[in-house]
């Protein structure tokens, strides 16, 4: 029983150096002595021990990091006592451990950024639903190579590069009978390079009525959207960005999730008035302080909403007012404040102090400017929490992710609202808080509550969680 969960991803494991070896070994055990022969014939022998087990553990192994696999091999010659086998030989070890994988498994997830060359089409790869990689040139022959032999990917993952050629990526999404996620994450400044995108987005439209998450960082160019008429999620990115006005009357009516940087407000608000009431996930982040017309959008048709985050400005705190008032299954909340004076933190808590659904209880207020913290009055902040008895106990998180204009500064800060909402906690007002950004993006299970995860995690795999329930 445990041996199949074990092996279906031995790599999801930080593994030490002897764990590493056992593993190439085991793997090596099931060469043919024709590959023996070719390997030795080249200066390589690395067969001294572990004869062929009785568990054939490779038939188990479903979930492939190339990266992974090559660090290992990487790490198996190095620390072998052949003195003669140098990293140089990793891609030769490379294909003969591919060779092991077609006569013995099948994989349904393939993760690759390393030097390792496959053609795509091995026997192990006919089945993947998963495929994770970026835009270099043996990528590119790799993603060629599995379109001509696999259709069912289910979920794709594409770290596009500066500069770099995606026609066999365009080939394989053209080839899939039921892709559902695709990710495609600009690894280098977005610019809207209309030549490079549209392709891309030609090729998304002819799976147009199977996908269901998408996301993008950049505009679309082409009328991409309303071909995706079973969307779920869309995250959508796109920094910098103008003349929207072709997406003005887009729909998707089955959307649940939206996550949206630097989409105008007015794009947004239309894009979320024509979705029919399903969204229950929003993530915002724009410049402007037009979001009047896009907060009443939100509570005018999102009644089932409970989770939002959203760049707030204090001349919209009472159409946020309304917000809270009308969407009464709100749980998690989370308000961005990027410079000095963009929101009056005092009215602010008046209103969520008053408002406030029954069903929130997970708030997140962070700060982003450089050089400079959160400057939240503690008055305020102690009617807010003062007034939150009887209530559910709050998760709490607040956050200024610049700067500080120096260590004792900062430390006093902390230290001070720390002590502040130590006392909160205490009485049972707070389950739990945070205030350290720094230290948040080290998760330490042993240390740190798994509570916070409700923020960390949204939107970083939707499709996981609803499909799998993880």
């Amino acid at each position: 029983m445990a041996v199949p969960i074990l092996w279906e991803n031995p790599f999801r494991y930080q593994l030490k150096v002897k764990a590493r070896k056992i593993i190439i070994n085991i793997i090596l055990s099931y060469l043919s002595e024709e590959s023996r022969n070719d390997l030795k014939n080249q200066g390589i022998d690395l067969f001294t021990t572990y004869p062929q087990p009785l568990f054939n553990y490779i038939s188990f192994w479903k979930c492939l990091n190339l990266t992974i696999l090559e660090s290992t091999i990487e790490v198996f010659i190095a620390n072998t006592d052949i003195t003669n086998i140098t990293k140089f030989k990793t891609p030769i070890v490379g294909k003969e451990i591919i060779n092991v994988f077609n006569k013995n498994t099948k994989f349904h997830s393939l993760y690759n950024f390393s030097s390792l060359f496959i053609s795509g089409n091995e026997r192990c790869f006919s089945g993947l639903e998963y495929f994770w990689c970026n835009a270099t040139y043996y990528n590119n022959i790799i993603a060629e190579g599995l379109a001509t032999s696999n259709t069912s990917i289910k979920r794709l993952s594409f770290d596009i590069l500066y500069n770099t050629q995606n026609s066999g990526i365009i080939k394989l999404i053209e080839g899939q009978k039921n892709l559902k996620e695709v990710k495609f994450n600009y690894k280098s400044l977005p610019i809207n390079n209309e030549s490079r995108n549209r392709p891309l987005e030609e090729a998304l439209i002819k799976c147009g009525d199977t996908i269901q998450y998408l996301r993008i960082d950049w505009k679309p160019s082409t009328k991409l959207f309303s071909y995706l008429v079973n969307l779920l999620s869309l995250e959508i990115n796109a920094l910098g960005h103008k003349n929207w006005k072709h997406l003005e009357n887009v729909s998707l009516p089955l959307l649940k999730f939206l996550k949206a940087h630097y989409v105008p407000s007015e794009i947004l608000a239309g894009l979320i008035e024509n979705t029919k009431g399903n969204l229950i996930e929003i993530s915002i982040h724009i410049q402007s302080t037009d979001e009047g017309r896009l907060i009443q959008a939100i509570y005018q048709n999102c009644r089932n909403l409970n989770y939002l985050k959203l760049t707030l400005f204090s001349q919209n705190i009472p159409e946020f007012e309304n917000l809270l008032i009308n969407c009464q299954f709100l749980n998690g909340l989370e308000i961005i404040s990027t410079y000095d004076g963009q929101i009056d933190w005092n009215k602010l808590f008046e209103v969520l102090t008053s408002s406030t659904p029954i069903s929130l209880f997970k708030f997140k207020f962070i700060y982003t400017k450089f050089n400079s913290y959160l400057k939240i009055n503690l008055d305020s902040l102690s009617l807010f929490l003062d007034n939150w008895k009887d209530r559910r106990p709050m998760l709490l998180q607040i956050f200024s992710t610049g700067t500080m204009l120096n260590t004792e500064q900062k430390q006093q800060h902390l230290q001070k609202l720390k002590d502040f909402l130590q006392k909160y906690k205490t009485n049972g007002v707070i389950k739990n808080y945070e205030i350290d950004w720094l230290a948040s993006l080290v998760y330490d299970s042993k240390t740190r509550p798994i509570l916070y995860l409700w923020i960390s995690l949204r939107f970083k795999d939707i499709y996981s969680i609803i499909q799998y329930g993880t």
